[in-house]
């Protein structure tokens, strides 16, 4: 089966993709294109999938970058391969025949270019990391290489959607409590303890305060197609005991 990999007119003609689990190596719950190396899958599988995917970006396997994301909002400037992979959640880069990967199981995978400056990043924006201010971190950093942020093009990826995305009162509290606006990225639950989460409306309210002018989102949710996509709460639901990672990657 060959790759299947999504991409945006809004970061057009830099070269991205947000793949999907088709066309991978690896077999059992981890079938298709898994490039998570922190999941247990298969470590061969892994290296030949992320293989398969620096070959779609065009660049040598060890070119393809990922780091160790921890729901933070910290960034880092990628020049070369890493030796190790540093502890953060976004990348930015201006240097060609480098791709930046952006994993995933249900957070939102964010890629940035500036095309006319040459300058690239790519974030992982689950809830924490969202709010904790990695968009706005990141922007920052492509703008200390060169970008203009009124140039700077965004397009999220594939993500859990509102409706597969419920959570506790206490969760919900935590974002209205300080900022009350934000309550408009709720709805009501199943029960009347819950409500249902806008992750990509809360990561395209973001990115829209911090100057970027028409972001997008694929649209695609990853709870709902699990032929296509790896979701972690789906995962949890099933009882599974682990699941893959998608990556998201662009580079110059």
């Amino acid at each position: 089966m060959t790759l299947e990999i999504l991409t945006s007119d809004a970061l057009a003609p830099i070269r991205h993709g947000f793949f999907t689990r088709r066309g991978g190596a690896s077999s059992g719950i981890f079938k298709g294109l898994n490039c998570g190396a922190g999941s247990s899958d298969q470590a061969e599988a892994v290296r030949i999938n992320r293989a398969r995917v620096a070959g779609a970006m065009s660049v040598e396997p060890d070119h393809l970058i990922s780091l160790h994301q921890v729901h933070s909002a910290d960034v880092v400037h990628v020049t070369a391969p890493f030796s190790e992979k540093p502890k953060a959640d976004a990348m930015v880069t201006a240097t060609p025949g480098i791709a930046l990967g952006i994993l995933t199981a249900d957070c939102a995978p964010v890629l940035f270019a500036d095309a006319e400056a040459g300058v690239i990043g790519a974030a992982h924006a689950g809830w924490k990391g969202a709010i904790g201010g990695v968009i706005d971190a990141t922007i920052t950093a492509m703008e200390g290489l060169g970008a203009r942020r009124d140039a700077i093009a965004a397009t999220i990826g594939p993500c859990i959607s509102q409706r597969n995305y419920e959570v506790g009162q206490d969760f919900v509290e935590r974002f209205v409590d300080d900022t009350p606006d934000y309550a408009r990225f709720f709805a009501g639950g199943r029960s009347a303890d819950h409500a249902q989460f806008d992750l990509p409306g809360f990561v395209l309210s973001r990115l829209r305060n911090a100057g970027i002018e028409a972001p997008e989102w694929t649209g695609h949710c990853t709870y709902a197609e699990p032929d296509r996509f790896y979701s972690y709460r789906r995962t949890t639901h099933l009882k599974e005991a682990d699941y893959g990672r998608l990556i998201a990657s662009i580079s110059l």
